[in-house]
Order: C-alpha cells, then sequence, then structure tokens
C-alpha cells in the first residue's frame, strides 16, 4: 500500500496531514511522531521534480521537528542517476546538519531491475564523492509504509 492509499483508507491509526501535493509526488507529514513520508507517485521524475519535491521538505522539516524521513519510492520504475547523486550529495548532507539522520525507503516491489540500479547508482557516488555523511545515517529498507513508521 503506498502512502497515498493508507491515507485515503483512514486505516492508519496515524493522522497522516499532506503538506506538499503535486502530479508527481507529495509529502505527508506524521505531527505527533515527527515523520515525513516523501511519495513519488509516478514511474519516473525529471530532475526538476525531484529537487522540487525534496526542496520543499527543507522548511517543513524544521516546522514539524521531523527526525524520521520515509522515502515512498513504491510507484518508481526508472532510476535517474544525477537525481540520485543530488539527494545523496546536497539533500542529505544538509539534512544531516538540521539532525535528521533517520532515513527508511521503500523500494518499488518485484521490480529487481530498480532496486539493482539504485544500490549501483549508490556505489558509485560513494566512490566518487569523499566527504559524504551516509555513513553518520540510519538508513534502511523497509517493505511498507506501516512497517517504516513503526520501526
Amino acid at each position: 500500500m503506498t502512502t497515498t492509499e493508507l491515507a485515503e483508507t483512514k486505516q492508519t491509526k496515524y493522522d497522516l496531514k499532506n503538506v506538499f501535493d503535486k502530479a508527481y509526488g507529495r509529502l505527508y507529514v506524521i505531527p505527533e511522531k515527527h515523520i515525513m513520508i516523501c511519495e513519488a507517485n509516478r514511474e519516473y521524475l525529471t530532475i526538476e521534480e525531484f529537487k522540487e519535491i525534496f526542496n520543499a521538505t527543507k522548511p517543513l522539516i524544521d516546522q514539524y521537528n521531523v527526525d524520521k524521513f520515509i522515502f515512498d519510492k513504491q510507484n518508481m520504475r526508472v532510476f535517474h542517476q544525477p537525481s540520485m547523486e543530488w539527494y545523496y550529495v546536497h539533500w542529505k548532507k544538509e539534512m544531516f546538519a538540521k539532525g535528521l539522520k533517520t532515513h527508511r525507503k521503500i523500494l518499488p516491489q518485484n521490480q529487481p531491475q530498480f532496486n539493482i540500479a539504485v544500490e549501483a547508482g549508490k556505489a558509485k557516488i560513494m566512490n566518487e564523492y569523499s566527504d559524504l555523511i551516509i555513513d553518520k545515517l540510519d538508513i534502511q529498507y523497509r517493505k511498507s509504509v506501516e512497517e517504516a513508521i513503526e520501526d
């Protein structure tokens, strides 16, 4: 179940507040748990869309005192290396400076090629950049949004 499906079913014990809504993605917060969820709504996001949604998180992370960030990639099918590079090299570093260290990711189900591309891309970034803070972050993968919220 994607984040939007979870929010629309009203069968969750959490109040998912939609704070950013575009055709390509949404941001939700669960204020009482200090969690933000970024949901990609399409198979592919352009780098401009990717940067727009992630840049939109910056003031919201402060406003809601977010200490856990969940990236719901279940709708994605195409991996974009430049977007991932910007995400790891710039966005994660800025969020780390704000105190955000806990990241959970939900990958697409039954899309092994996407998962392989993500891991290969991450390895390439780690080889090219010596000043990454990835080793200081708690990054884990979960099978569902509910599992990511609960852990």
